[in-house]
Protein backbone atom coordinates (compact mmCIF):
# COMPACT_ATOMS: atom_id res chain seq x y z
CA UNK A 1 0.00 0.00 0.00
CA UNK A 2 0.77 3.40 -0.98
CA UNK A 3 -0.55 6.82 0.19
CA UNK A 4 -0.36 9.71 -2.91
CA UNK A 5 -0.82 13.60 -1.92
CA UNK A 6 -2.98 14.85 -3.84
CA UNK A 7 -2.99 18.70 -4.23
CA UNK A 8 -5.00 21.61 -5.74
CA UNK A 9 -4.27 24.88 -7.04
CA UNK A 10 -6.37 27.59 -8.53
CA UNK A 11 -4.65 27.72 -11.78
CA UNK A 12 -0.94 27.39 -11.26
CA UNK A 13 -1.03 23.42 -11.16
CA UNK A 14 0.98 23.34 -14.15
CA UNK A 15 3.78 25.62 -13.10
CA UNK A 16 3.83 24.02 -9.83
CA UNK A 17 4.25 20.21 -10.82
CA UNK A 18 7.08 21.84 -13.19
CA UNK A 19 8.82 23.25 -10.17
CA UNK A 20 8.88 20.11 -8.33
CA UNK A 21 9.70 18.28 -10.95
CA UNK A 22 12.72 19.36 -10.98
CA UNK A 23 13.12 20.30 -7.07
CA UNK A 24 12.59 16.74 -6.51
CA UNK A 25 13.95 15.33 -9.65
CA UNK A 26 11.23 13.71 -11.06
CA UNK A 27 9.32 12.88 -14.39
CA UNK A 28 6.00 14.31 -15.48
CA UNK A 29 4.17 11.17 -16.62
CA UNK A 30 0.89 12.42 -17.29
CA UNK A 31 -0.76 15.98 -17.64
CA UNK A 32 -4.14 16.75 -19.19
CA UNK A 33 -6.69 19.73 -19.01
CA UNK A 34 -10.18 20.15 -18.42
CA UNK A 35 -10.24 21.37 -22.28
CA UNK A 36 -9.25 17.84 -22.99
CA UNK A 37 -12.14 15.80 -21.49
CA UNK A 38 -14.56 14.45 -24.09
CA UNK A 39 -18.00 16.26 -24.20
CA UNK A 40 -20.51 13.99 -22.52
CA UNK A 41 -24.70 15.46 -22.70
CA UNK A 42 -24.23 15.59 -19.07
CA UNK A 43 -21.69 18.08 -18.85
CA UNK A 44 -22.53 21.74 -18.67
CA UNK A 45 -20.26 24.00 -21.14
CA UNK A 46 -17.06 24.65 -19.61
CA UNK A 47 -15.76 28.40 -19.17
CA UNK A 48 -13.49 29.50 -21.59
CA UNK A 49 -10.39 29.86 -18.97
CA UNK A 50 -11.37 26.32 -17.38
CA UNK A 51 -9.83 24.67 -20.58
CA UNK A 52 -6.55 25.49 -19.64
CA UNK A 53 -6.53 24.66 -16.24
CA UNK A 54 -4.97 20.77 -15.51
CA UNK A 55 -7.41 18.40 -14.54
CA UNK A 56 -4.94 15.91 -13.35
CA UNK A 57 -1.14 15.50 -13.15
CA UNK A 58 0.91 12.97 -11.67
CA UNK A 59 4.77 13.39 -11.14
CA UNK A 60 7.18 10.12 -10.52
CA UNK A 61 9.48 10.68 -8.07
CA UNK A 62 11.50 7.04 -8.29
CA UNK A 63 8.28 4.30 -7.04
CA UNK A 64 6.65 7.56 -5.53
CA UNK A 65 3.84 9.95 -6.81
CA UNK A 66 2.87 13.22 -6.44
CA UNK A 67 -0.54 14.29 -8.21
CA UNK A 68 -2.40 17.41 -8.03
CA UNK A 69 -4.94 19.46 -10.33
CA UNK A 70 -6.18 23.15 -10.80
CA UNK A 71 -9.80 23.37 -8.62
CA UNK A 72 -12.46 24.06 -10.97
CA UNK A 73 -13.92 27.23 -11.54
CA UNK A 74 -17.73 27.98 -10.15
CA UNK A 75 -19.65 27.60 -13.74
CA UNK A 76 -22.39 30.73 -13.67
CA UNK A 77 -25.81 29.22 -13.01
CA UNK A 78 -24.45 25.84 -11.19
CA UNK A 79 -24.06 24.86 -7.76
CA UNK A 80 -20.83 26.48 -6.71
CA UNK A 81 -19.91 23.39 -4.46
CA UNK A 82 -20.01 21.06 -7.60
CA UNK A 83 -16.39 19.76 -8.44
CA UNK A 84 -15.64 20.99 -4.95
CA UNK A 85 -16.53 24.42 -5.54
CA UNK A 86 -13.56 26.51 -6.70
CA UNK A 87 -10.42 26.46 -4.80
CA UNK A 88 -9.56 26.33 -1.25
CA UNK A 89 -6.42 26.62 0.56
CA UNK A 90 -5.27 23.68 1.92
CA UNK A 91 -5.95 23.74 5.79
CA UNK A 92 -5.76 21.10 8.22
CA UNK A 93 -2.61 18.43 6.43
CA UNK A 94 0.78 18.84 5.58
CA UNK A 95 2.92 17.38 2.87
CA UNK A 96 6.05 15.98 4.68
CA UNK A 97 9.37 14.92 3.18
CA UNK A 98 12.11 12.70 5.12
CA UNK A 99 15.77 14.40 3.46
CA UNK A 100 18.15 11.96 3.49
CA UNK A 101 20.72 14.54 5.16
CA UNK A 102 20.87 18.12 6.47
CA UNK A 103 22.34 19.91 3.33
CA UNK A 104 19.45 17.87 1.77
CA UNK A 105 16.85 19.23 3.45
CA UNK A 106 18.39 22.62 3.55
CA UNK A 107 18.07 22.60 -0.02
CA UNK A 108 14.46 21.62 -0.27
CA UNK A 109 13.70 23.66 2.73
CA UNK A 110 14.96 26.71 1.02
CA UNK A 111 13.73 26.19 -2.82
CA UNK A 112 9.67 25.28 -1.12
CA UNK A 113 10.13 28.48 1.14
CA UNK A 114 11.06 30.79 -1.33
CA UNK A 115 8.37 33.21 -2.24
CA UNK A 116 6.80 31.19 0.12
CA UNK A 117 6.02 31.50 3.77
CA UNK A 118 8.08 30.04 6.48
CA UNK A 119 5.86 28.83 9.20
CA UNK A 120 8.82 27.30 10.98
CA UNK A 121 12.64 28.32 9.76
CA UNK A 122 15.02 25.03 8.92
CA UNK A 123 17.28 24.02 11.95
CA UNK A 124 18.27 20.99 14.17
CA UNK A 125 15.54 20.23 16.85
CA UNK A 126 15.68 17.54 19.72
CA UNK A 127 14.32 15.05 17.22
CA UNK A 128 16.55 15.93 14.21
CA UNK A 129 19.72 17.59 12.61
CA UNK A 130 17.48 19.13 10.37
CA UNK A 131 13.36 20.31 10.25
CA UNK A 132 11.64 23.18 9.20
CA UNK A 133 7.63 24.11 7.58
CA UNK A 134 6.58 25.98 5.04
CA UNK A 135 3.85 27.13 2.68
CA UNK A 136 5.30 27.39 -1.14
CA UNK A 137 4.62 30.19 -3.80
CA UNK A 138 1.41 27.49 -4.65
CA UNK A 139 0.04 27.37 -1.52
CA UNK A 140 1.16 24.06 -0.85
CA UNK A 141 2.40 23.40 3.18
CA UNK A 142 5.26 21.54 3.89
CA UNK A 143 7.86 19.83 6.48
CA UNK A 144 10.70 18.64 5.24
CA UNK A 145 12.45 16.51 8.29
CA UNK A 146 15.79 14.69 8.41
CA UNK A 147 16.18 11.26 9.98
CA UNK A 148 18.53 11.65 13.22
CA UNK A 149 21.22 9.74 12.63
CA UNK A 150 21.76 6.48 14.70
Amino acid sequence: MQFTPYLNFDGNCAEAFAFYAKLFGGTIVHQSTFGEIPPSENMPPLPEAAKSRIMHVQLQIKDQSLMGSDAMPTIPGQDPNACGGGYQLPQGLWVSIQAADAAEGRRLFDALSAGGETVMPFAATFWSPGFGMARDRFGTPWMVNVAAQA
